[in-house]
């Protein structure tokens, strides 16, 4: 019988949760409906192990990107595993740093972005006007900043999600709410098809920022204004993976969207 292979969390993360090409394509389309051309300089903050990075530099001969985050264990991983997916001319157009997004140093960018809810590590107000005002500080004078968020009945409580992909099921499971800071608990577990399940492989104590709490704070913070994109609904009630621009959401269960803040 064929021994499986060797369990790897950044790898099932991928597969689970991140579609950086579908990142990749919305922030070229956000900021072409914005601005009226096409952005060639990223910053990702929270990278992890860079994937969006790559995926950015793999699109466009003129893309660069900097990609950073504090831990040296996704990096060194995304050093390993992503970054000998690219050419050697599209590793030179990318540069990861090892630090704090509160004090790095990088050229100005056209587009920052803050996604997988990373931002949601900072608990105050305090904090997260300090990181959305070096995030401004950043840009390029036209850039955006884009970070997503999500909410919902279903997040202010006990709650647990599976999603079968191959072999291989991914929960996202919820402990607890508190009302008086927004606080929560997020853990991810798998499975692989004849294995026990792995049990938090990721952990995350967030808290859950609102839609007019990040907007207000990044106005706070020096952006002129800011635009919501809200995500499609399916017939059976799902998201779709479309976000559109609106002012008015709608009242569900669970939602996702993106906030864009133009400098």
């Amino acid at each position: 019988m064929k021994k499986p292979p060797p369990f790897d969390r950044y790898a099932n993360y991928r597969r689970a949760v991140q579609s950086p090409d579908v990142d990749c394509r919305f922030i070229s389309d956000a900021y072409r409906e914005l601005r009226g051309k096409r952005p060639h300089v990223l910053r990702e903050d929270f990278c992890g192990t860079f994937a969006l990075c790559c995926e950015w530099v793999r699109r466009n001969k003129a893309n660069r990107a900097y990609g950073i985050d504090l831990d040296l264990e996704p990096i060194n991983y995304g050093r390993s595993h992503n970054l000998p997916e690219l050419r050697p001319e599209q590793r030179k157009r990318f540069h990861t740093v090892q630090g704090s997004v509160l004090t790095a140093k990088l050229p100005p960018v056209d587009v920052e972005i803050a996604l997988n809810f990373s931002f949601y590590l900072f608990k105050s107000h305090m904090m997260l006007t300090r990181y959305f005002k070096r995030a401004a500080l950043g840009l390029r004078r036209d850039g955006l900043f884009i970070v997503d968020c999500f909410g919902g009945t279903d997040c202010q409580q006990d709650n647990i999600e599976q999603t079968k992909i191959g072999n291989l099921t991914y929960y996202w499971e919820q402990v607890g709410f508190d009302p008086v800071n927004n606080g929560a608990v997020f853990h991810i577990h798998f499975k692989r098809k004849g294995e026990k399940m792995r049990e938090r492989v990721f952990t995350y104590d967030w808290r859950m920022w609102t839609i007019p709490e990040i907007r207000e704070t990044m106005l706070e913070a020096g952006f002129r204004r800011t635009h919501i994109y809200w995500e499609g609904t399916t017939r059976s009630g799902g998201g779709d993976g479309n976000f559109k621009r609106t002012d008015v959401g709608e009242e569900c269960d669970g939602w996702v969207a993106y906030v864009v803040g133009e400098k």
